[in-house]
């Protein structure tokens, strides 16, 4: 099979994850025993996640963050009054698929 030219055209379409995937398929000694469906969704997989990064990265850039935070980071040792079950329930979005509103007051970070 001619991969070189379908790797061009998969750069030339903007589809650069399946490119690179296609590239390291080319690599993998156990890919004969996949079927081509099986090759063509691990592909398209990796366009998807690729694109999905990008996004972030992008939306991220254009926040202008001063930091880095993730959920994951959240101290609730302090004694802020923080309820665990609340923020897992606020992370998995289901309030913005609902259309509601959240208001989160009081103090970002403990004062000394």
């Amino acid at each position: 099979m001619l991969n070189h030219p379908t790797h061009e055209r998969l750069v030339q379409l903007r589809l650069l994850g399946m490119a690179q995937a296609l590239t390291e398929q080319a690599h993998l000694p156990d890919l004969q025993a996949l079927t081509f469906e099986e090759r063509l969704g691990l592909l398209v997989d990796r366009e998807v996640t690729e694109r999905h990064q990008r996004q972030t990265s992008s939306r991220l850039r254009r926040a202008r963050l001063k930091q880095a935070a993730v959920a994951e980071d959240i101290d609730y040792r302090h004694p802020r009054g923080l309820d665990r079950a609340v923020f897992r329930r606020l992370l998995t979005g289901d309030w913005i698929r609902g259309h509601q509103t959240v208001l989160i007051t009081g103090p970002t970070e403990p004062t000394t």
